[in-house]
């Protein structure tokens, strides 16, 4: 069963917590981390880049010259994509880049993640990170303790005091537990949870 280490908010030790291994210790599963980002990035697109191509744009509707006999190249419209202010060919239109990923991938997925961070020691549990009111420097200073970098805070209830707390420091992310994905889990460097994430997490997906 892995542990991990557990510190208070002012960067001390606290001792050591067990992880379940289901969640934390599953068998790191490349592949599914690999289609579950890809997915993610692509599900970030809006794909509403276009053009207009020479149906599109007004004009054109005369035809420059005469077909032969003038010396020049044929040519049947002023808004062909050879000519300034003509259409574009072959360019972008709107589209849907949206992927589908199966639900056990998903979760294969982000188990893999969990367990990468805490094989790699990137995973921290914090006690007592109750904010009363905002403050960075206070975060910051938390943040030196520990000697996180780009970290990702993962808080569960409501953690506004804490997400206005971290917003404003170089690098770091808040999330919700609701909201965790692999993606996010994967490009932080340093992973800081609480308690009552890791027993939401074992709630939820050590069954």
């Amino acid at each position: 069963m892995p542990t991990i280490k557990v510190v208070d908010f002012s960067g001390q030790s606290a001792g050591e917590m067990e992880l379940s291994e289901v969640v934390f210790g599953a068998p790191i599963h490349v592949a599914a981390m690999h289609q579950v980002v890809v997915a993610h990035l692509a599900n970030c697109r809006q794909g509403t880049h276009a053009v207009k191509t020479r149906g599109d744009v007004s004009g054109g509707g005369k035809k420059p010259w005469r077909q032969k006999h003038t010396g020049r190249a044929r040519q049947g419209s002023t808004r062909s994509p050879l000519w300034v202010h003509g259409g574009v060919a072959h360019g972008p239109k709107m589209r849907d880049y949206s992927q589908k990923v199966n639900k056990k991938v998903r979760r294969l997925a982000l188990l893999s993640a969990l367990s990468v961070k805490v094989r790699d020691a990137q995973m921290l549990v914090v006690r007592g990170m109750e904010m009363e009111a905002p403050s960075t420097k206070t975060m910051k200073g938390f943040m030196d303790a520990i000697g996180a970098e780009k970290a990702l805070v993962i808080y569960s209830g409501n953690g506004e005091n804490v997400a206005r707390s971290v917003r404003n420091i170089p690098g770091a992310r808040y999330l919700n537990v609701a909201s965790i994905n692999v993606y996010d889990l994967l490009n932080s460097r340093t992973l800081v949870v609480t308690p009552e994430v890791v027993a939401r997490l074992e709630e939820v997906y050590a069954r």
